[in-house]
């Protein structure tokens, strides 16, 4: 009885959240479902009284659009290439700062670093590390290029200068530019929950593989990364869910036209595509795109979260 009583202080505390979610989340996706069903469905046509008829031809126009292979190509080669490097290059970084005592605070302080500070702001730098660039210098206009700092270190240790992202690159050179860099963003959130990890792990495991004098090595991947594992598991997933919504760092890197000059849109990922239909005030097509996006990033969850129940030591 004085459960049932205190039960309206509890929604009267949840309501503000529950509103909030509502309007900004619920709602949102219920409309995305609606556009995506209404076909060639504008925002400037509806307010001007036109009326759409409902079907599947947005997903149909999104699938046969002639970028739509490339936005996926991209997409899905960032997500296989820097989950797997960043993991793991997270995991080694954690284990070696949990070892280190001298000025181990400083040290996790410059890791995270990255975290916070901004995406677009961080590939602008990453871009002029890059980049190859010519200006026209004194009297005679004589022109000056420069390589980048990036090709100074190649070109230090004997190899020949790269061109990276400018105008004429390689999809190949591109791809590189963007794996060094979402992998080097990604890795301060993973550092921190690999972190927060090892803090938990029972050291009785590591004093008695110290008396059974185990390898070091050995004791990595045979006690830490077991024990580690639900951090592990937690930390690919969100990779995958954050790789398959990648859009800010191609722009940070190319601009918004998303490529080199020479191939404008080479580099577009599904994001990008969502965004560039809205900017054509297509919704109908982006609600379609962004619901196909869901359903891979849920496919692709659903399979990590399958092999996590076989993997994952709790």
């Amino acid at each position: 009885m004085v459960e049932s009583k205190q039960q309206w202080k509890a929604w009267l505390y949840l309501a503000p959240a529950i509103v909030l979610l509502l309007i900004f989340t619920v709602w949102p996706i219920i409309n995305t479902v609606r556009m995506a069903l209404l076909e060639n469905y504008s925002g400037l046509k509806a307010a001007g009284g036109a009326t759409f008829n409902f079907g599947i031809g947005n997903f149909e126009k999104v699938i046969n659009y002639r970028r739509f292979v490339q936005c996926m190509k991209n997409t899905v080669l960032l997500c296989v290439f820097t989950v797997p490097i960043s993991t793991l290059l997270a995991l080694l970084i954690a284990v070696a700062l949990h070892s280190i005592k001298p000025l181990q605070k400083a040290l996790q302080t410059i890791f995270f670093l990255p975290y916070v500070t901004n995406s677009i702001a961080i590939g602008m730098v990453f871009a002029a590390m890059f980049n190859i660039v010519g200006s026209f210098f004194g009297t005679e206009n004589e022109l000056i290029v420069t390589a980048g700092i990036i090709n100074n270190v190649i070109e230090f240790f004997g190899g020949t200068h790269v061109n990276w992202i400018n105008y004429g690159s390689s999809y190949a050179a591109n791809m590189f530019v963007m794996i060094v860099y979402i992998v080097w963003n990604a890795l301060p959130f993973k550092i921190l929950i690999l972190l927060g990890g090892l803090t938990s792990i029972n050291k009785q495991y590591y004093e008695a593989a110290k008396v059974d004098s185990t390898p070091r090595s050995r004791v990595l991947w045979r006690i830490t990364v077991p024990l580690l594992s639900p951090m592990l598991a937690y930390v690919v997933i969100t990779g995958f869910i954050g790789g398959f919504k990648e859009y800010t760092s191609i722009v940070g890197i190319f601009g918004e036209r998303m490529g080199p000059a020479s191939d404008s849109g080479r580099m577009n990922t599904m994001v990008g595509f969502i965004y560039d239909s809205l900017s054509n005030n297509n919704q109908g097509r982006a609600s379609a795109a962004a619901l196909i996006l869901f359903g891979i990033i849920l496919v692709v969850t659903l399979i990590n979260l399958q092999v996590s129940k076989k993997r994952v030591h709790y």
